[in-house]
């Protein structure tokens, strides 16, 4: 499986990315191995995931959510919170 997934960082801001492999990604960002963005961020939580069974296309919506605006990207979040999808 693939996965698009978004972060919420300690200074309040959303980091979005891709991976086939979530738990370990997860932890390498909270190990200030994952992205660079999410270094000085730590440490960050899981707060969206999307899941899919090809690599493009989990990095499509990636792509996608990237360019969403703050307030609809939180708006996937209070979503995924209260339905858990």
């Amino acid at each position: 499986m693939n996965y698009t997934y978004i972060l919420k960082c300690k200074d309040e801001t959303l980091y979005t990315g891709w991976t086939n492999d979530i738990e370990k990604r997860l932890e390498a960002h909270n190990a200030g191995k994952g992205a660079k963005y999410t270094r000085s961020r730590r440490p960050v939580e899981l707060v969206y995931l999307e899941q899919f069974e090809t690599k493009e296309e989990a990095m499509r919506r990636e792509y996608a959510i990237k360019h969403m605006t703050r307030r609809a990207k939180l708006g996937l979040v209070m979503s995924y919170k209260e339905t858990g999808q």
